[in-house]
């Protein structure tokens, strides 16, 4: 494989928390690449490393060794406005507890990105107008989040994620805070950012339903990668990779209540 090709390479990453008898190793070399127009699945029981790992790609900690490269360059180089603007061009959030500013409403909370790297919101308004539309909150725009419900706040999230047209979309527990409904109808706007605008999204979730979205998933275990799927495209059914899902996370140990 072309090394062009691959837009995310983690390569050999440890993170070791504490020392002396305190340490623990919450990775332990881990190795994987994602392609562009990827939808990455993380998953692993509690403690197994999978927040941890998404922390050293989202740059919010650095690992204790190993080399993380989006698009070829070193991002755990990267320092001061280095590191902001590279946050804000390359890197879409989506969280699971929504981040979204109580003072500004939809419309300036999906702007903010565009913002802070000193676009011209008249030059993105098609983008913006597309993403409100593809995430159903055209509704809302002008609500503050106080006056949203918890599925229409993550559409935001997720509309906010993919206003700066970043190179990957990292999620963490997107669906945690939503009923069945409300995580089924985010799911089905990411897949479609993924299938049709070609995002590239990585996500950690425990939700077999969320993950069955995912075109591939890596189980984590004690730091390291234990098992990897891929679902079967286009031949394979969603309920099909979801029952395959549910197989990997009963051999992880306690069954798929056990799985965070």
């Amino acid at each position: 494989m072309n090394i062009l090709d691959k837009l995310l390479q983690v390569q050999k990453v440890y993170k070791t928390y504490g020392k002396g008898q305190s340490e623990t190793q919450a990775l332990k070399g881990i190795t994987f690449d994602v392609l562009p127009g990827e939808f990455l699945g993380i998953m692993g029981s509690s403690g197994s490393g999978k927040t941890t790992l998404l922390n050293c790609i989202a740059t919010m900690i650095k690992p204790t060794s190993g080399q993380i490269l989006l698009k070829g360059n070193n991002i755990l180089s990267f320092k001061g406005d280095e590191l902001a603007q590279h946050r804000g061009q390359n890197i879409g959030y989506l969280f699971q507890e929504f981040q979204l500013l109580d003072n500004l409403t939809g419309r300036e909370n999906i702007l903010l990105p565009l913002s802070i790297l000193g676009k011209d919101l008249r030059k993105e308004e098609a983008k913006f107008k597309k993403l409100a539309k593809d995430f159903d909150i055209e509704n809302i725009l002008d609500k503050f989040p106080s006056q949203m419900s918890g599925g229409q706040k993550q559409r935001v999230v997720g509309a906010r994620a993919l206003i700066s047209s970043p190179s990957i979309v990292l999620a963490d527990e997107p669906t945690g805070s939503l009923d069945s409904k409300n995580a089924k109808s985010l799911m089905d706007k990411l897949s479609y950012a993924n299938l049709v605008d070609e995002a590239t999204i990585l996500m950690v979730t425990h939700d077999a339903n969320a993950a069955s979205y995912c075109s591939r998933i890596l189980f984590i275990q004690d730091g390291v990668i234990f098992h990897e799927l891929r679902r079967r495209v286009p031949v394979e059914t969603k309920t099909s990779f979801y029952e395959r899902i549910l197989t990997v996370m009963a051999q992880l140990g306690g069954g798929s209540a056990n799985v965070l």
